[in-house]
């Protein structure tokens, strides 16, 4: 089969990273519990601890929606509102899933670069006790945001001690957690758990694994809960080991550093250069592993015969180039040099 060229699409086009490859190879053998009662579930379920604190339970489930939608699911009831950004994946990318499994309204707001602001966030908490109008219970953040810019600590702690201040729950879509953590210079813990945080939804397809991601929770209630939530929606992995094995080496000698590290570090050099040629302008900050740029209509199209990328925004021609964990120099290369070309 012929395989498509590496390109600046999505890090979902990426394959697997080898040693998580390896991981899932080496627990392949014999039989072993089915449902999260075997050896590697129970390793991962120590990692998730050592990462977000002893009070963190995860469960794994298939794709980002699905983690989205049940972390959602029980944190609200029915009638309840979800304050997220108007560019959120939940708001915008996701069928109206979080709707669908919480029976609650997902609440967007303004943002600038992607970040929800405190103001905005206390302009909207309005009309308190009004059977007419739907009562926010969670605030959504997303982290990094969907335009590859990121909280950082201060405006997180800002933000969560004044949802904790109102009884807002908060829930953090980190399906690039690992990227936003390796950008800040910090733990996964320190901007999620340290801050409060109640649910989050842990990307790992998008970071080097294979159709795997968790939701954590902190709350035995909870997670109760949310384990039965789970089967009722169809993500409970039976042969589990596979997607623990996947987290073990993600997460045991950190590895998601180095993946995430790379890819940031790449998405900098890349915009270190691209910014000296004229007519290409970047959009939004560059501070995870994508960047967002804007280029004249017949510019993109002749960059796009060559690589791979989204366009934005159609209107304005913004295109985004994601910084996949497997891209190499000399494809940042490669690319800069056609960029050049087509630019003159």
């Amino acid at each position: 089969m012929s395989l498509a060229p590496r390109g600046f699409g999505s890090d979902n086009h990426a394959g697997i990273h080898p040693q998580i490859l390896k991981a899932m190879i080496a627990a392949n053998q014999d039989h072993a519990p089915s449902y999260g009662i075997d050896s590697w579930s129970q390793k991962a379920q120590d990692l998730f601890k050592k990462h977000f604190g002893e009070k963190a339970q995860g469960f794994f489930v298939f794709n980002g929606t699905a983690a989205n939608a049940l972390a959602l699911s029980v944190l609200i009831q029915s009638g309840e509102a979800i304050f997220c950004s108007d560019v959120s994946h939940l708001h915008v990318d996701e069928a109206a899933a979080p709707e669908f499994f919480t029976r609650g309204k997902v609440w967007a707001l303004p943002c600038m670069d992607g970040k929800l602001s405190l103001q905005t966030l206390k302009d909207q908490w309005i009309r308190r006790g009004d059977v007419h109008f739907a009562q926010p219970q969670v605030l959504s953040l997303t982290q990094p945001t969907e335009y590859g810019t990121i909280y950082k600590i201060s405006e997180l702690k800002e933000i969560c001690d004044w949802a904790k201040s109102v009884g807002l729950k908060i829930h953090i879509d980190g399906a690039r957690l690992g990227v936003a953590a390796a950008s800040l210079g910090v733990s996964l813990r320190e901007i999620t758990s340290d801050l409060g945080v109640d649910a989050i939804s842990f990307g790992g397809t998008k970071n080097g694994m294979m159709g795997a991601e968790a939701v954590i929770v902190f709350d035995p209630a909870m997670a109760k809960r949310l384990s039965v939530m789970r089967k009722q929606s169809g993500q409970l992995p039976s042969k589990s080991r596979f997607l623990a094995a996947q987290f073990i080496a993600y997460l045991e000698n950190d590895l998601w550093k180095e993946i995430a590290r790379g890819s940031v570090d790449k998405a900098r050099r890349l915009a270190a250069q691209i910014e000296e040629i004229p007519g290409v302008e970047i959009t939004h900050p560059v501070e995870g592993n994508a960047l967002f740029v804007r280029l004249p209509r017949e510019k993109a199209k002749l960059l796009k015969e060559k690589f791979f990328f989204y366009v934005w925004d159609e209107k304005t021609w913004e295109c985004r180039w994601m910084i996949s964990w497997d891209l190499k120099d000399s494809d940042l290369e490669e690319f800069v040099q056609c960029l050049r070309e087509v630019m003159k």
